[in-house]
């Protein structure tokens, strides 16, 4: 039964894109990069949405809230503030170019180089870091929940993870690399809304099994047991303490929602400026939400398995197993099932793009057409899911998963986005400055990371990140003092679409960034600092 409605649920799923999809226009740059710059702001949101929530969060975040507590909630909440940014500064902007491509746009601002420099960051990142660690903690939310050793006999833990990897490997390439954006879009908004109903249902069960049939008895147990982990605070010895919100935990927030790759490229591909605004906006609302299926399910599980041997990376799946009935079970493996392949292939998805349109036709071949486009992107795209699948077991044995995927890359996210910022804001900044600012920034954090580790642990990672956040600011403002462009750089406008912004943006942000404060001051106990 379980495995019979895990299928029908899935592939459902894939039948509704298909039918949805299936006229759309795929052969062109734009048909198949950015949707036909068609998408409006449901397709936004959802995709927006469900390429974020994916197993490094349901699985991942719920384990760090399962070692330590509501606090690290932070990159649920704090992401608002960043969707705010994105709306009301970067959007405006990043539509104006005409953009295809953050990469695309350094091309515009600094030059071929800079660009070409981070492409090879993104696509070198988004192989060894992102792509496997989506594979690896949607292996091990599957093999919890559906209980996989009992319905396939084999026992072999590692066995099994590979055999998942590989299937979602695969499964996910076909839906990126066959489909383009509007399929992924498409596919995301649909899984996306079988997510939200099952983790909200996942936190309601879990309570309801806390509280002897009733969730707000189990509130009210975790509120009187253990008033400590509902802290929105954290500590110096805490995953997040309370400091690094405001130096590289902010920052590498503000990357991941306005400069990444992976998440902006449908926010590109918006039919307009007010759209766009609409569709991130309505994100930023969502994941105010976040927590209660994203945290909250890592703290009942500690509730529940308290004094078991339960590895973090294990709780989630091991709750769902544990409290979902069995009717249920199956719905909500698929739409995790979607979750992994939501994010896998919209990874997918952006790395083709960026090696196609900025290495293919940049280095290898500087004229091609249409087609040849596309397919570069496609047979670039199963070479890179290969090596993903293949790396991707590899990580198995880290102690937080979700904390070293932050931690590595922010390797990257912080020089990026220094040079963005100060690539819109100062006109005078040169290519040279911002390339020593890419390539020094990469190499400034790898070798705090691993050549100075105890340093930076005593100053903690996040801090760390921040300072040379800064220093590369600082260093950018002076370079273009000491040694600045000829000519001021000119912003113009592609005219690609209406850049009419949305009436309601900058009151919906400001009620977005009112609700983050106002969600830290109800769970904050300041006596932890």
């Amino acid at each position: 039964m379980v495995l019979a409605s895990f299928v029908f649920f899935t592939a459902l799923v894939a039948v509704l894109t298909y039918f949805i999809t299936r006229k759309d226009e795929r052969a062109s740059q734009d048909g198949y990069f950015l949707g036909g710059r068609s998408l409006t702001f449901p397709l936004i949101a959802g995709s927006l949405l469900l390429t974020n929530l994916s197993t490094e969060q349901m699985v991942g975040l719920n384990g760090d809230a399962f070692t330590y507590g509501l606090h690290v909630m932070v990159w649920e909440v704090v992401a608002v503030l960043a969707l705010v940014a994105m709306a009301l500064f970067f959007l405006p902007r990043f539509l104006k170019s005409g953009i295809t491509t953050v990469p695309e746009f350094l091309d515009q601002r600094f030059g071929q180089s800079t660009q070409r420099i981070c492409n090879f960051v993104f696509l070198a990142a988004y192989a060894i870091i992102l792509l496997p660690i989506i594979l690896y903690t949607g292996a091990n939310g599957m093999m919890g929940i559906l209980d996989v050793q009992a319905l396939t006999g084999i026992e072999d833990r590692g066995t099994l993870l590979v055999m998942i990897v590989w299937g979602t490997g695969i499964v996910g390439g076909i839906y990126a690399l066959f489909g383009g954006l509007r399929s992924v879009a498409v596919s995301d908004t649909l899984n996306g809304m079988g997510l939200l109903v099952g983790g909200v249902m996942i936190t309601v069960f879990g309570l309801a099994a806390l509280g002897d049939g009733s969730a707000l008895q189990g509130l009210q147990f975790i509120s009187e047991t253990y008033p400590e982990r509902l802290n929105s605070i954290g500590s110096s010895t805490d995953a997040v303490p309370f400091p690094t919100i405001f130096t590289g935990v902010l920052f590498i927030n503000f990357f991941y929602w306005t400069t990444n790759q992976q998440i902006i490229q449908r926010t590109l591909g918006a039919s307009s400026l007010a759209e766009g605004q609409k569709g991130v906006l309505l994100t930023g609302a969502l994941k105010l939400l976040g927590p209660m299926y994203l945290v909250l399910p890592g703290i009942i599980a500690f509730a529940l398995f308290k004094g078991e041997e339960v590895r973090n990376v294990e709780a989630y799946g091991k709750l769902v197993n544990t409290v979902l009935p069995g009717s249920l079970t199956g719905f909500f493996a698929a739409a995790m099932m979607g979750a992994i392949l939501s994010s896998f292939n919209s990874a997918l998805n952006s790395t083709t793009t960026l090696f196609s349109l900025g290495v293919y036709r940049g280095l290898i071949n500087k004229d091609p057409t249409e087609a040849q486009l596309v397919r570069s992107g496609k047979i670039f795209g199963w070479a890179i899911a290969v090596v993903a699948m293949l790396v991707a077991p590899l990580l198995d044995g880290q102690d937080s998963i979700f904390g070293y995927l932050q931690k590595m890359n922010a390797m990257y996210f912080i020089p990026i986005f220094a040079v963005v910022l100060v690539g819109l804001l100062n006109r005078r900044v040169d290519r040279k400055a911002a390339n020593v600012a890419l390539l020094g920034g990469i190499v400034m954090i790898g070798l705090g990371y691993f050549a100075f580790s105890d340093m930076v642990k005593a100053m903690n990672e996040y801090h760390f990140v921040g300072a040379v956040f800064w220093i590369l600011i600082i260093g950018l403002l002076l370079a273009s003092k000491v040694w600045p462009r000829q000519e001021a750089w000119s912003h113009e406008d592609a005219g690609v679409v209406d850049l009419t912004p949305w009436k309601g943006a900058k009151i919906a942000g400001g009620i977005l960034v009112f609700l983050v404060i106002l969600i830290y001051l109800l769970f904050a106990d300041f006596s932890v600092l």
